[in-house]
């Protein structure tokens, strides 16, 4: 599975930004895909994931603010970020998860810098 995450840049505090994640090759095999992200310093940490099944799952941080979605006929997963917070600067990162629990493998793209201005 190949990830190309887009959409990073500046924006001030309390505003928006989406970004987009193209996922391609074993689609077919993806159980999940998920946002993290990391800020200097810091460990990366979930952002919001979204199963094969539509279920979605956020981040105590971004809950009511931001969404993760996705187009299936298109392979890209979204994260709509709103009412964002200096707080919410970091590299954002997109993941797939295939395999079974007991046997998963992650997939990571190459990071997305967002900047939130105060």
């Amino acid at each position: 599975v190949q990830l190309q995450a887009s959409g990073g840049g500046l924006v001030q505090n309390g505003g928006s930004l989406r970004l987009s994640c193209a996922y391609s090759g074993s689609i077919s095999r993806i159980n999940a895909l998920g946002w993290y992200r990391q800020a200097p310093g810091q460990e990366r940490e979930l952002v919001a994931t979204i199963t094969s099944g539509t279920n979605t799952n956020y981040g105590d941080s971004v809950k009511g603010r931001f969404t993760i979605f996705r187009d299936s006929a298109k392979s890209t997963l979204y994260l709509q970020m709103n009412s964002l917070k200096p707080e919410d600067t970091a590299v954002y990162y997109c993941n797939a998860i295939t395999g079974p629990a007991w046997r998963k493998t992650d997939y990571w793209g190459l990071g997305t810098l967002v900047t939130v201005s105060s």
